[in-house]
């Protein structure tokens, strides 16, 4: 038995065969070229292939991990825009005359070294990612494909490391845990793993050269405790198989939920919804028993493509979705994208913000056409469900009003053309301090208000939320954020209208007590955490 050690970044217990995941990629060999101009174009035409396949990752892994996981490919996207990155490359090339794979790949090993010598831990994980978009770029240029992983049947993944694109491809129903000799907590692997519920080891403090001589033996990946076995005992294997039980009981636990009412002790009744990036996620709301959809993100249906999608292709996403919910509300956003989502044929510019900027309900407003067409397919697919509609990114009672005269004309518009249609609730998200703060106004205008406390909090304490960089100034539990939670509810029942949260926050399980004490009628989780809210509000 041979043991190793390593850092746990996602919980879990493993047995079974190993899978070495070799990648085998050389260096680039170091050409000189004459024809600088055909070289640039070679480097840009691999360039806008690569931000086509992140795109397309992008909305794969909204479907396997939410959207909030799913911007590590935006973000990798951002970087192959990088004009510091960009520059280097093209020097390179004009310079000194040299080929383009080479000149990324040099690129790449020096922005990658920059971030790697940082004495911050998130920046230093930041250096993986710099090395995937370069080997992405340099695989467009020589027409690889990127390394994939060929089982019949469930295995450990053994690695060196892997990239974001690499586990996001990874047949989740083959991978029993990831092992890996590289990577840390704050790489955007071990996120994915963490939102995959796959048990992962990282730094596992085995020689790289003994990769391969592991291939296909029996082996534990015990993500509790941060250790390793290969060809174990029979007593750890023993204990590894007891170990890996209890944790099964307590979601067996959780299970027995299923079908239970939301309600405390004392008999205050909690609505537990879902949040999910498409209708292909329906399927996992149902599993686990909650009571509704709180934020169907409709974005999925505009990313990675060239036009934007069709009334009756978003009718047909959104009637799916309704009508596999049976009756079970549904609430649905209207589109939240800007210039940090980029859609080309939206013509959005590069911004010095975005979080700040042209986003939202300000592109709504502004693309009036653009707006209607996906009112016109909310409005027809209502007519199959209980159905809500929420706005994004409200800030005054002017832009409410004005939605709801666009709202008016195209539901008349719909039963003047003899077209089947229902009456959704209208809300918005209370996600700006603006908002929060004239919520006495905003409920007189909707029926419901629904928390982004992702948003609130970054714009509250004027912190970025995508730089984890900024995580000990990050703090969700500050007492501005609460107060402006209990303020929005205060003046949603004063109205009469209810209020819910579909932030981050709703699953923080320390404050479910806090917000069921403020009296939030609604909590809506990802799809994993609703039994577990289930469980807190029945303690309380």
């Amino acid at each position: 038995m041979e043991e190793f050690r390593g850092n746990s970044v996602s919980s879990g217990v493993a047995l079974g065969n190993i899978a070495v995941f070799a990648k085998e990629e050389s260096e680039p060999e170091k050409k000189s070229v004459e024809d600088t101009d055909k070289e640039l174009k070679r480097l840009n035409d691999a360039l806008d292939l690569a931000k086509k396949e992140l795109e397309t990752l992008y909305n794969d892994a909204i479907d396997k991990v939410g959207e909030e996981n799913a911007l590590i490919f935006d973000i990798h996207k951002m970087m192959l825009e990088d004009l510091d990155y960009i520059e280097n490359i093209e020097r390179l090339i004009k310079d000194e005359g040299v080929n383009a794979e080479y000149a990324v790949f040099a690129t790449g090993e020096l922005f990658s070294k920059t971030f790697a010598d940082m004495d911050d831990d998130y920046m230093k994980a930041r250096s993986v990612d710099v090395i995937d978009v370069s080997k992405r770029v340099i695989r467009k240029l020589t027409g690889k494909a990127e390394v994939s992983l060929e089982s019949s049947e469930p295995v450990i993944i053994l690695a060196e490391d892997l990239t974001p694109g690499e586990t996001i491809n990874l047949d989740k129903s083959k991978v029993l845990a990831f092992v890996t000799e590289k990577g840390s907590s704050n790489s955007h692997t071990a996120i994915l793993a963490r939102s995959m519920n796959i048990p992962a080891l990282v730094n596992v403090d085995f020689n790289l050269e003994d990769l391969s001589k592991f291939n296909g033996k029996f082996a534990i990946a015990d993500a509790v405790a941060g250790k390793f076995y290969v060809e174990p005992c029979d007593e750890v294997i023993e204990n590894a198989r007891k170990l890996k039980a209890e944790l099964g009981l307590a979601r067996a636990e959780l299970n027995t939920l299923k079908g239970l009412d939301n309600v405390t002790k004392d008999g205050r009744k909690i609505n537990i919804y879902a949040n999910i990036g498409s209708e292909k996620d329906v399927d996992a709301v149902i599993e686990n028993d909650a009571g509704g959809i709180g934020l169907f993100r409709s974005e999925f249906l505009y990313l990675g493509r060239n036009q934007a999608p069709s009334e009756m292709e978003q009718f047909e996403s959104y009637k799916q979705a309704i009508a596999k919910m049976e009756g079970k509300k549904v609430i649905i956003r209207t589109l939240d994208i800007g210039a940090d989502k980029k859609v080309d044929y939206l013509g959005l510019v590069e911004e010095e913000n975005p979080a700040l900027g042209y986003r939202a309900i300000r592109i709504c407003l502004n693309n009036e056409g653009l707006f209607k067409t996906q009112l016109r397919a909310l409005y027809r697919a209502a007519a199959f469900g209980n159905v809500g509609i929420m706005f994004p990114m409200i800030t005054s009672v002017d832009e409410v009003r004005k939605i709801k005269e666009i709202a008016v004309r195209v539901r008349e518009e719909l039963i003047l053309e003899g077209k089947e249609v229902g009456s959704p609730e209208l809300g918005i998200m209370i996600e700006t301090p603006a908002s929060a703060l004239i919520s006495d106004e905003l409920a007189k205008e909707v029926d419901f208000f629904s928390i982004g406390t992702n948003d609130l909090t970054q714009y509250t304490l004027a912190v970025d939320r995508q730089n984890e960089k900024l995580g000990e100034f990050y703090k969700p539990h500050h007492k501005a954020i609460l107060s402006l939670i209990k303020m929005a509810c205060d003046n949603a029942h004063k109205n009469g209208i209810w209020v819910g949260i579909c932030g981050e926050l709703a699953g923080d399980l320390e404050l479910t007590k806090t917000f069921v004490d403020m009296g939030i009628d609604e909590l809506s989780v990802s799809p994993s955490k609703v039994l577990s809210l289930r469980k807190a509000v029945r303690n309380i």
